[in-house]
């Protein structure tokens, strides 16, 4: 069976870090790179023999993945947030992966909490992700957020979810949209898109209609609806930063 390396970036996720490395302690290695954490996340990452490294100079998270992407040796790499959770079933899929893959490239459905639910519309599920793939057959782009697996021909699909621990209370919404909307903004602008409030407010708009209707987040209950209405917000807050960044002409710094 060929060898499997997980590569997980972190930055202050003491709290996440451990039931993260827990759900793939059948990797043959585990790499963590830090970016400066000043909670105990290396040290709990080092108690759990996952092999640490430190790069404190964040340029986003596409060059922080292909950064620890270079630290794996194994034959294949399966890529984690700190926040999510390898199921036992997963786990199973995976490893027959590994014995006999068909692909170079796999991906799979992951399932995401938000404020304590478990959303299975909204947009959120099956959220495929493109995380395990042969290590000299992909790479990450290099966007500040938002990253994607950069691959040649087909890949497979497993069938058994991911869990991702997304958001464990509203005020960690709030800290991401924040910080995401900020990144994206520089992200867009670096690609010379332009805005103005009145797109902030139309795309706002959109990003509500589209949660919320057209990807059936009223199925969702009430946190289909709060869900809704934070991605119109995070959404209009990307698009005002943007237009703030064209009117003082200058940049942003980076999301962590």
């Amino acid at each position: 069976m060929a060898s499997l390396s997980v590569t997980v970036i972190t930055h202050n996720e003491a709290h996440n870090i451990e039931a993260c490395l827990r759900s793939v302690s059948f990797a043959d290695q585990v790499v963590v790179l830090d970016s400066g954490s000043t909670d105990d996340t290396v040290e709990m990452a080092r108690s759990l023999r996952a092999e640490v490294s430190v790069s404190p100079d964040w340029k986003g998270f596409g060059i922080q993945k292909n950064r620890a992407l270079a630290l794996a040796t194994s034959d294949w790499v399966l890529s984690l947030d700190a926040d999510e959770r390898v199921t036992p079933e997963l786990q199973v899929e995976i490893l027959a992966c590994l014995k006999a893959p068909a692909f170079d490239v796999y991906a799979f459905p992951r399932l995401s909490s938000y404020c304590g639910q478990y959303m299975r519309h909204s947009g959120w599920y099956p959220d495929r992700v493109t995380r395990l793939f042969r290590r000299n057959a992909a790479r990450f782009s290099d966007d500040l957020v938002h990253e994607k697996v950069i691959f040649q021909g087909q890949q497979g699909q497993l069938q058994s979810h991911l869990l991702h621990e997304s958001f464990r209370s509203f005020e960690a919404v709030l800290d991401k949209a924040n910080r995401y909307s900020t990144a994206g903004a520089q992200s867009l602008l670096s690609r010379g898109k332009t805005a103005s409030v009145g797109k902030a407010i139309g795309h706002g708009l959109w990003a509500f209609i589209r949660t919320y209707f057209l990807r059936l987040g009223f199925l969702d209950g009430k946190m289909g609806l709060v869900l809704a209405i934070s991605n119109a917000e995070g959404t209009y807050y990307r698009y005002l930063k943007l237009w703030l960044l064209q009117r003082d002409g200058k940049g942003a710094p980076g999301a962590q």
